[in-house]
């Protein structure tokens, strides 16, 4: 069976310590149940209706991880022909993070209109198909109670996925091997309507696979072949040209969001491989096979795929093939094998690389003693070191701009978390946000009050709730139910910010400090398999009354990120970039109007400042090139990519990476 492997000191299943070992219920005539963690628990996040397609063969661990957070983090089915409890092992052992695990193992139809195992089915957050031999799926589920219950898993917003058989099961069409084998390309393509070509229909619905056939084990097992086939016989008999194959490799995964947004996961070097002709071939018949000029993209981790109209963006290759007497054309076959051998090892290094801000201000050279200066400085290394373990390490922008955030909220040098100002009324009221390019989930929190680390609570908003921004005792409340760590208060005040509330009494902001006027800190960063995310944390500005929001808990304002486009992070007078959609507006430059990131980021800022407004922003675009712009004399910022060390500035004319 198959196993993930490397992770088990870092994702060990919580449930595991008080059930050390998978129970098994005594076994029936028609199924088998094995089960692990607590059935009871509350599901402690929000479900997605989720795809998850393995093409069998191990399991790479960030497309399992996708999925548990798909499913809330709550209960896991299992759902096997064949076997026992070893697929269950590997995820208590190896994945984790989900309240239970449940394992349902058929040998008859009998058991897919039992009343027990539809109860189990029915309080499931995720179900995943094991592998094994799809005919058996097909006999056993296919028109039962189960299947209709299947189908409302997935119209109730819940994920599924499968492996292998699993996953051949998941589409509108399925290659069902009901006649025992396991059909060859070579005999597929030399007879199309022969007897082992056996094709399913109107099994299971889901969500942008309607006009899908899948299959797994692709490129290692030669299926290309026979996936052709199956596409373009089901175009002439179903009379829909829109047919598409989508063939996974082993050791890898099609993650696909509720968006229809879907990226790869692998190990190693694997590829979703998209077929998608767009016709029927011009004769089918029970003869060799032939077509001409079939479009195959190669989807890797670097792209990006839209499920509703099936556009790759950064595509790993494309290749257009022939078919002539039931044989792959010899050129056609030598562009596949070159497609087959483009491992990581022999592609360009992968990169990474992130960039922060501490905030604008009016900070000329001299209104910083030399240890202020060096404590900034300091005090920027730390959280570029933060995210720059986890980007070198191979971990998503996400995690890094996360991690970077949290050390500058730590800070109370800067104006978020333990250096956030103070309201007119004497509160520290918090703001953040968060946003995955991958997928564009977004998480937002403004007014929070006793969460230690803001960008964390926007993270949680983003995975385990349906919302995109909570605001004041709500956000508050539910921090606290998502087991967020807490703080009094008072943990915020530092006596310097204490003082320039004092100060704003006196005299409405003349005698604040001008080095920090625009208090914000964020982080934009792109990973190695070419995603990125962006984040902005902020205590707002001393003195804010009438539960004022600025623009860092607001998407597309200070912070947007979107793959193969653009990471922004805002700092500067919030209300000005909140009218000037300042995050979004720097995107959609490099989007439409094809600014490289730097020209963008300049014109956004002078956009801010034809309309009154201050502060500076940091970009990357989706190739990570790194950006800076301000119209204040200084912003406190710094950078570190996988081919240039860290390095930070405060000073206007101070230079950049």
């Amino acid at each position: 069976m198959r196993r993930v492997r490397g992770f088990l000191a870092v994702l060990l299943f919580a449930a595991v310590a008080a059930h050390p070992a998978a129970q098994a219920a005594p076994k029936t005539a028609t199924w088998d149940y094995y089960k692990a963690g607590d059935l009871a628990a509350a599901r402690p996040g929000m479900t997605s209706g989720a795809l998850m397609l393995l093409g069998g063969g191990d399991w790479p661990v960030p497309a399992f991880r996708w999925f548990v957070e798909r499913m809330g983090h709550g209960h896991l089915v299992i759902l096997r022909a064949s076997g026992a409890d070893d697929l269950q092992q590997d995820f208590l052992n190896e994945v984790g993070g989900a309240a239970s695990v449940e394992t349902i193992v058929f040998h008859s139809r009998t058991a897919a209109s039992d009343p027990k195992v539809m109860e189990i089915v029915r309080r499931a957050d995720g179900i995943f198909f094991g592998g094994g031999d799809q005919s058996n799926y097909v006999r056993f589920i296919k028109g039962t109670p189960l299947n209709a219950l299947l189908d409302a898993h997935v119209r109730a917003g819940k994920p599924i996925g499968g492996t292998s058989a699993g996953l051949a099961i998941l589409g509108a069409y399925s290659y069902g091997a009901m006649d025992g084998g396991s059909l060859l390309s070579t005999d597929a393509l030399q007879n199309p309507l022969g007897g082992g070509v056996t094709l399913v229909s109107d099994f299971l619905h889901m969500p942008y696979l309607s006009h899908v056939i899948t299959d797994s084990h692709f490129a290692i097992r030669e299926r290309f072949g026979r996936l052709l086939v199956f596409v373009g016989r089901l175009a002439t008999e179903q009379k829909d040209p829109a047919i598409t194959g989508i063939g996974i490799d082993e050791k890898a995964a099609l993650c696909i969001e509720s968006d229809g947004t879907g990226r790869v996961y692998s190990i190693g070097r694997g590829f979703a491989w998209l077929v998608r002709p767009m016709r029927a071939p011009e004769t089918l018949a029970a003869r060799p096979y032939d077509v001409r000029g079939v479009p195959v993209v190669g989807i890797g981790e670097e792209s990006a795929l839209d499920m509703r109209t099936f556009a790759v963006t950064r595509p790993s290759f494309s290749l257009s093939v022939d078919v002539v007497n039931g044989e792959i054309a010899p050129a056609s076959w030598a562009a596949l094998k070159a497609a087959m051998a483009t491992p990581a090892a022999t592609t360009a290094p992968k990169k990474w690389a992130l960039a922060i801000h501490g905030g604008a201000g009016v900070i000329e050279r001299g209104d910083l003693s030399r240890d202020k200066e060096a404590a900034y400085r300091a005090g920027l290394d730390a959280a570029l070191a933060a995210g720059q373990k986890v980007l070198a390490g191979g971990g998503s922008s996400l995690d890094a701009v996360e991690a970077t955030i949290r050390v500058l909220e730590d800070n109370p040098l800067f104006n978020a978390g333990k250096g956030a100002v103070f309201t007119a009324d004497g509160r520290n009221e918090l703001d953040a946000s968060i946003m995955d390019g991958a997928s564009r989930r977004a998480g937002a929190v403004t007014g929070v009050t006793r969460t230690r680390n803001p960008i964390s609570l926007a993270r949680v908003v983003m995975e385990r709730s349906p919302h995109v921004l909570l605001a004041r005792e709500g956000a508050d409340q539910f921090s606290l139910e998502q087991g967020l760590p807490q703080v009094d208060p008072s943990y915020f005040r530092t006596e310097e910010r204490w003082q320039q509330l004092l100060d704003w009494r006196k005299d409405n902001a003349a005698k604040l400090d001008p080095t920090h006027s625009r208090g914000t800190v964020g982080a934009v960063a792109i990973d190695v398999n070419g995603h990125v995310a962006a984040g902005t944390s902020t205590g707002g500005m001393t003195g804010k009354r009438w539960g004022r929001v600025g623009d860092s808990p607001v998407i597309g304002a200070g912070t947007y990120a979107a793959d193969g486009n653009c990471a922004v992070s805002a700092t500067g007078s919030g209300e000005y970039f909140i009218r000037s959609s300042a995050a979004r507006q720097l995107c959609d430059r490099i989007a439409w109007r094809n600014e490289d990131v730097r020209d963008a980021a300049r014109d956004t800022i002078d956009d801010i400042g034809r309309i009154g407004g201050d502060g500076g922003v940091i970009a990357m675009d989706g190739a990570g090139s790194i950006a800076f712009a301000m119209n204040s004399s200084g912003m406190y910022r710094g950078w570190v990519t996988s081919a240039q060390p860290a390095g930070t500035a405060i000073y206007s004319d101070e230079p950049g990476p």
